[in-house]
C-alpha cells in the first residue's frame, strides 16, 4: 500500500492499485499490540495457601486433565489426585494475578467451555504455534493494556511512523478489528469508478 497521508490526526489514507483505504491508526496499533501481548504474556501464578477443590462434572474434569497446557499457559496450576472420586480429583493450587486483576473458578469454567465448544478464532488446536486460548477476562485485561499503549487519535504521524503501522498490519493474524471490535481499515473509494464517471 502506498501512503497518501494522514487525515484528521487519526486516520492514514493509503492507496492499493485503484482503491483508497482509510486506516484507523489507534485501532490498528492496538490490535498489533494486543496480538503481541496475547502470544507473549506469561501470567504470574500466585500459589494458594489452601488448595481449592474445583468440584467439576466428570466431562469438565476430563477436559481439564486432557488440556492442562491451556490452563498452565494462563497461569493456573492444579494438584491432581487420580485416586479421588471423579469430579473431585482436581484442586486449584495456583491462579493467575496481574496488577489489580484476579482470576478464579469462573475463568477456569469458561476456558473449559471454550475448549469443549471450540473458540471463535480457532486457536484451541494451535497452542504450539504460538496462539494461546484465553478466557474473556484475560483477553479484556490484555486489550486494555494494548489500548493504553497504542498510538492515540490526535497524534500527528510522520511518513515512517505511518509506514510502521502499515507494516504491523501485514504481520497480524487478524488485522480487521481491534480487540474492542472497532474496524482497523475501511475501503474509502475506487479511483477507477471516480475516473469513469
Amino acid at each position: 500500500m502506498k501512503i497518501i497521508g494522514q487525515f484528521n490526526l487519526g486516520f492514514i489514507i493509503t492507496q492499493l492499485d485503484g482503491d483508497l483505504f482509510l486506516i484507523d491508526q489507534h485501532a490498528s496499533d492496538e490490535k498489533f499490540k494486543f496480538e503481541k501481548l496475547n502470544s507473549e504474556t506469561k501470567l504470574k501464578t500466585q500459589k494458594l495457601v489452601i488448595p481449592k477443590p474445583l468440584n467439576l462434572t466428570a466431562v469438565n474434569e476430563t477436559i481439564l486433565l486432557e488440556h492442562q497446557e491451556f490452563f498452565h499457559a494462563n497461569g493456573f496450576s492444579f494438584d491432581v489426585n487420580e485416586y479421588d472420586q471423579v469430579g473431585k480429583r482436581i484442586k486449584l493450587i495456583g491462579m493467575p494475578v496481574s496488577g489489580y486483576w484476579q482470576f478464579g473458578q469462573t475463568d477456569i469454567e469458561e476456558l473449559i467451555f471454550l475448549i469443549k465448544e471450540g473458540d471463535p478464532e480457532g486457536v484451541n488446536s494451535n497452542l504450539l504455534e504460538g496462539k494461546i486460548l484465553r478466557p474473556s477476562r484475560i483477553r479484556q485485561m490484555l486489550a486494555s493494556r494494548a489500548c493504553r499503549s497504542a498510538v492515540m487519535i490526535g497524534t500527528a504521524l510522520n511518513t515512517s511512523e505511518m509506514q510502521r503501522l502499515l507494516t504491523q498490519m501485514s504481520q497480524m493474524q487478524n488485522p480487521w478489528n481491534c480487540p474492542h471490535g472497532r474496524p482497523t481499515i475501511r475501503h474509502l473509494l475506487s479511483l477507477n469508478l471516480l475516473h469513469n464517471s
